[in-house]
C-alpha cells in the first residue's frame, strides 16, 4: 500500500470490468443489510463508464491494482459524492480520505462551497466514519415505496 497513486477517470481508462469488481467487493457488507438493495447491484461496465463521462471520477492505485474509487457530479454549489469505495483488504489505511480530498479539491476548483453525500440509515459506521471527516448530517430521506427513512444525507462546508 506504499505507492498509492489516483488517476483520473478519462478517455484513457478501460478497466470497468475490474472497477465494477471492486464496487461490488467494496460494498458487499451492505447486501442483506440495507433494504432497498444498493444501486450498485445494478452497476455495468458498460455504465460505469457512462458514469465516468458524465460525472468527476478517480481511481486509487496500488502500483498496478485498483483498490479504491470515487464519482462525483455538480449539483448548484454541492460536489456530491457517490459510489466512494475501497477495497476491503485496503480498508482503514487512508485511501477513502485521498479519494475524497481529490474530491474537495475539485469542488474547489470549480468553486463549489459544499460536499454531499447520502448513506444508508443502517450504516452507522460509515455515518461516524463520515461525521469524523467533517461531514455532518442535514436531512434525512425514504426510497420511493418506503415509509420509513432509508438514507441519510451528510454535507460538509468547504468555506
Amino acid at each position: 500500500m506504499n505507492n498509492i497513486t489516483l488517476q483520473r477517470l478519462d478517455g484513457s481508462f478501460h478497466r470497468w470490468s475490474e472497477l465494477l469488481d471492486l464496487i461490488l467487493a467494496s460494498f458487499a457488507y451492505m447486501n442483506g443489510r440495507i433494504d432497498p438493495p444498493s444501486s450498485a447491484l445494478a452497476l455495468t461496465p458498460k455504465s460505469l463508464e457512462e458514469k465516468a463521462h458524465s460525472e468527476i471520477g478517480y481511481v486509487a492505485l496500488d502500483d498496478n491494482n485498483i483498490v479504491g474509487c470515487v464519482f462525483c457530479r455538480t449539483e448548484l454549489d454541492t460536489l456530491y459524492i457517490g459510489k466512494l469505495a475501497v477495497l476491503p483488504g485496503a480498508q482503514g489505511k487512508g485511501i477513502g480520505r485521498r479519494l475524497l480530498t481529490s474530491a474537495e479539491n475539485e469542488a474547489r476548483r470549480l468553486n463549489l462551497s459544499n460536499l454531499r453525500l447520502e448513506t444508508r440509515i443502517e450504516l452507522t459506521e460509515n455515518h461516524r466514519m463520515f461525521a469524523g471527516w467533517g461531514f455532518r448530517k442535514t436531512a434525512e430521506s425514504r426510497h420511493a415505496g418506503f415509509d420509513r427513512t432509508t438514507s441519510i444525507e451528510m454535507r460538509k462546508s468547504l468555506v
